[in-house]
């Protein structure tokens, strides 16, 4: 068990910093930057990754519900 923690923090300590964004939305928005309407190509680039981030989940709240509700009417 040591052995996986220590590995687990190793790993941990010694991560490679990303970019956030692809390099299609960084130029995007830097663009925006540049014509003036930055926080709108922002807002609308800030919804779009909200969006993706929400499916999986809601895809796996309802299969989640749908098989607790569904084992709890067999018992």
């Amino acid at each position: 068990m040591k052995k996986i923690i220590f590995v687990f923090f190793l790993v941990a300590a010694t991560s490679i910093v990303a970019e956030a964004q692809c390099p299609m939305c960084k130029a995007s928005v830097e663009s925006g930057i540049e014509g003036g309407d930055a926080n709108a190509k922002g807002k609308g680039l800030n919804d779009g990754i909200l969006y993706l981030l929400a499916t999986p989940y809601l895809a796996i709240a309802v299969v989640g519900g749908a098989w607790y509700y569904k084992r709890k009417q067999v018992q």
